[in-house]
């Protein structure tokens, strides 16, 4: 796949990324998606492995060295079918996906890795752009009712699935809009959420159908998950009303960290910050949670963190401190 020797003439480019002292006074993506011709170099880097471990690296089994050799070859068309047969969403993991794939790539062990996460959101971009993205709805019905228990990801690529086979299908979210942490979790600079609702139109125009603000069940939910529904269901009514039910709420109850000072004020779970900000950004209510001016300090260092990191930067803290139970990582992957 790829050119044969193209891991040995090309070195490996990242996407680029908007300065810092612009991007911390806005909430927009700040990474540029590769130019064509940058992504077919990256395409030809990709080897011809006998076992492809990024394959099996991808959680969705992402047929990489074939999209990998079809942008080398400039067959972008075929590259987004190939994307787009083993995943719903690549628009979605093509930006915020942290790339197990790469971490897998066997060019991995003595130089970098193949930029696969790069080159897929180079190919959903252009897709979509180039009006190749449109709607697949079933030819034939089943006549199956299916409803659909939680409106984030999974339930997306449930409803998506289930609807172009033949179903009829029903998303029941109990917020007011559709994406679960998709849209009130991850912050808009790394994932604008227009890139949700034209998903959504595509999935409506597929035959989904979603109900908003509706919570199934009647048993709390845990005092830290935000419950913004303004109707329920039983679960007893939506058996008798549908042939089937798919269960694909998330997992929102945080796990609190039992110290010294956690009854204090000023400390937050991590989703009391962010999705109030989210909707703050949507245009729906101010966060009330501000660091400006602030001593911040983060309290893990994965993804959510560095959500927390960027948004407190984008509020004006005075200093951000992050710790984590882990040594630093190195500079680069090797």
């Amino acid at each position: 796949m790829g050119k044969v020797t193209g891991f040995m003439e090309f070195e490996r480019v990242e996407e680029t990324y908007e300065a810092p002292v612009k991007r911390l006074h806005h909430y927009k993506e700040f990474v540029a998606a590769l130019t064509d011709d940058e992504a077919k170099v990256q395409g030809a880097r990709c080897m011809d492995c006998g076992i492809p471990f990024c394959n099996n690296g991808c959680p969705v089994n992402n047929i990489i060295p074939d999209f990998n050799d079809l942008v080398f070859h400039s067959d972008w068309r075929n590259a987004l079918d190939v994307l787009q047969s083993t995943n719903n969403f690549p628009e979605f993991t093509g930006r915020i996906c942290p790339a197990p794939c790469e971490a897998a790539c066997t060019l991995g062990i003595n130089s970098t890795a193949v930029g696969i996460k790069s080159i897929e959101h180079a190919i959903i971009d252009k897709g979509w752009d180039s009006g190749w993205v449109k709607p697949q709805p079933s030819k034939t019905k089943t006549g199956k009712k299916v409803a659909v228990v939680g409106a984030g990801p999974a339930g997306m690529a449930a409803a998506q699935q289930l609807a172009r086979v033949g179903h009829d299908v029903t998303v029941f979210e109990k917020n007011d809009r559709v994406g679960g942490l998709l849209r009130y979790g991850i912050p808009d600079f790394k994932m604008e959420k227009w890139l949700i609702d034209r998903r959504v139109e595509q999935m409506q125009a597929e035959g989904v159908k979603f109900e908003t603000g509706v919570f199934v069940g009647k048993e709390a939910i845990g005092a830290e998950v935000k419950n913004y529904s303004t109707k329920s269901v039983s679960p007893d009514q939506l058996m008798k009303d549908f042939d089937a039910v798919v269960i694909s709420g998330g997992a929102e109850q945080p796990r609190d960290l039992p110290v010294p000072g956690r009854e204090l004020a000023g400390v937050h779970y991590a989703l009391e910050f962010l999705i109030p900000q989210n909707k703050e950004n949507a245009g729906d209510f101010k966060n009330e949670i501000s660091a400006a001016g602030k001593h911040v300090v983060v309290i893990g260092g994965g993804d959510t963190g560095s959500d927390c990191v960027g948004t407190s930067n984008r509020h004006g803290a005075a200093k951000i401190t992050q710790f984590e139970l882990l040594p630093q990582p190195p500079e680069t992957e090797n």
